[in-house]
């Protein structure tokens, strides 16, 4: 796990006394909101609906349980006694005072955390894998690139005011975990003929208004040649990228209108400047990193432990709890837990001070102290035992964290939406809930299997619903809350962008509509077919014809 350096720590340090200074300035009316606005931006606080709202950077979703610790005692001073774990692998606080913000930047400098470049026209949080290190499949941990980029895109003065903000997005395996086709720039760390590790590089994916999957620009690219490969395409965006118009200043725009061919030759041209220069790392300082990411000592253990079995047939809670939510290792004997924060009638991502305390204390006992958070707004346990994974359970369960549901129906995505967005057509939060009672009872969603549902309050797509198997997006009609849904969304490996149903539903009839989708899947799929692999054998007609067709 990364840890600070002389230098982070001094410039975080600064960072929150110059913060500190432009609040009071700002409290005192020395400076107004328009001159205020870009400073607090900067530092990754919003003003939303009600309060300010804190955006903290959990670089490629890896906390350590004081951090974690640390999150939950902000939690409970200066929040409502909660925080949102969000799609960027991130934490938000949305009832922060103004006053207070200061405070809270100092409190995440004590354990190495900050909120910098959070939001703003840059560079932000760069993702990655949240089973990095641990899944079995993997190639390689992708969290050290995803700290070589992180390192040079920190205020690097090329790239402060690009011409929108900047998502990057790092995966190490051949399945797909960090949606990097729906990136900015997506990574994935590849082989190629000679068994050598590189980059595929993919370019302007994204969501929002105009939803675009990233084209493959360079099919193998050689490690040492990240940086600089990265900075010639930053550069190409710098120059090219639109600043006239907000919604068409995407990297995504850009690719589409040059076409991805023509956008590629420019970044070669570009990057034929630059590589094997100054840009990329020395191979000192790339070892250093990679020391941080060095796997934890991990005991020799048999494949299978008994006292795992055996407790997965003596207790059916705990078997079906572990059907979902616990993944397999790279180490034999050992096993990744995906803890959900989507509990019955809970909002999706949100997790209490003490539930934070509570993952902290089990990280900390059973997890070599690591947690992540993943940007399907879960957490893990990365390096669990086989052999404590029924005592990690009965933890949960005791913080009410043991909902088995990870990758079902009521495992939703969901954006804040107009409870707290001041750019929110609609309530995101209301319907998730509302969702997850009626899809309560765990015996009928593992009946009907993995199905991914997200929401965004609004064409922004905060709730990722352009890649939900089922999306819900919230649109206004006349004052009145409606949703349009999507089906046949992915964000894995066959990356695909869901396709529009027909007319919206009103917030009294969107819940009835969901079901009437899953009901109509469970009826027409055959065995073994999965929600998108059903919906590309009878197409959308026979979703209409349920939801539309006179009765």
């Amino acid at each position: 796990m990364y840890r600070y350096d002389e230098f982070d720590r001094t410039f975080v340090e600064e960072r929150v006394e110059q913060f500190r200074e432009q609040v009071a300035r700002r409290l005192s009316g020395e400076i107004g909101e328009d001159e205020f606005r870009p400073l607090r931006l900067m530092n990754g606080l919003y003003l939303q609906l009600h309060a300010y709202m804190l955006r903290v950077a959990v670089p490629y979703g890896t906390l350590s349980s004081q951090q974690m610790r640390k999150l939950a005692h902000i939690a409970r001073r200066y929040d409502q006694g909660y925080g949102h774990f969000t799609t960027r692998q991130n934490i938000q606080y949305n009832w922060v005072k103004l006053k207070e913000a200061p405070d809270i930047l100092a409190d995440l400098a004590e354990v190495e955390m900050h909120a910098i470049q959070t939001s703003g026209n840059c560079i932000r949080n760069v993702t990655a894998d949240h089973f990095a290190g641990a899944a079995a499949d993997e190639i390689e941990d992708p969290r050290i690139a995803a700290e070589v980029v992180r390192q040079w895109s920190s205020l690097h003065p090329e790239f402060s005011f690009l011409p929108r903000k900047f998502k990057v997005a790092v995966t190490g395996a051949p399945n797909d975990r960090a949606a990097v086709k729906v990136h900015d720039i997506g990574l994935q760390i590849v082989r190629d003929a000679r068994g050598r590790t590189g980059f595929k590089v993919i370019v302007g994916g994204g969501l929002g208004r105009t939803p675009i999957i990233g084209a493959t620009i360079r099919e193998f690219l050689p490690k040492r040649h990240l940086l600089s490969y990265l900075e010639a395409i930053l550069r190409v965006y710098n120059e090219l990228g639109r600043r006239d118009n907000i919604y068409k200043a995407r990297i995504k725009i850009l690719v589409k209108d040059l076409g991805a061919e023509a956008f590629a030759r420019k970044v070669e041209e570009e990057w034929s400047s630059l590589k094997d220069q100054a840009v990329d790392l020395p191979d000192g300082e790339l070892r250093r990193i990679e020391s941080y990411f060095a796997p934890p000592a991990f005991e020799n253990l048999p494949a299978v432990t008994s006292g795992f079995e055996a407790k997965r047939f003596e207790d059916r809670d705990f078997a079906r709890w572990a059907q979902r939510n616990v993944d397999a290792h790279r180490a034999p004997g050992y096993a990744i837990v995906t803890v959900s924060l989507k509990p019955e009638g809970g909002v999706p991502g949100d997790a209490t001070a003490e539930q934070m305390e509570a993952v902290a204390d089990l990280a900390a006992h059973y997890s070599f102290d690591e947690i992540r958070v993943s940007h399907e707004q879960n957490l893990v346990l990365p390096h669990v035992r086989q052999s404590d994974l029924y005592a990690v359970w009965q933890g949960l369960v005791a913080a009410d964290l043991a909902t088995a549901n990870v990758g079902l129906i009521s495992d939703i995505i969901a954006c804040p939406g107009l409870d707290y967005c001041n750019l929110a057509n609609t309530r995101s939060i209301p319907i998730a809930q509302r969702i997850g009672r009626r899809f309560a009872e765990i015996e009928r969603q593992h009946d009907i299997g993995g199905l991914k549902l997200k929401i965004s309050g609004c064409i922004n797509a905060c709730g990722h619903h352009h890649i939900g198997h089922i999306g819900l997006l919230g649109v206004d009609k006349k004052g009145e809350e409606f949703y349009q849904i999507t089906l046949g969304g992915s964000a894995d490996e066959n990356a695909a962008l869901g396709r529009i149903l027909g007319p919206a539903f009103s917030a009294e009839t969107v819940v009835d509509a969901v079901e009437t989708i899953v009901d109509t899947y469970v009826d027409q799929r055959r065995a073994a077919e999965g929600f998108n692999d059903t919906l590309a054998r009878i197409g959308l007609d026979p979703f209409k014809e349920k939801l539309y067709a006179p009765h």
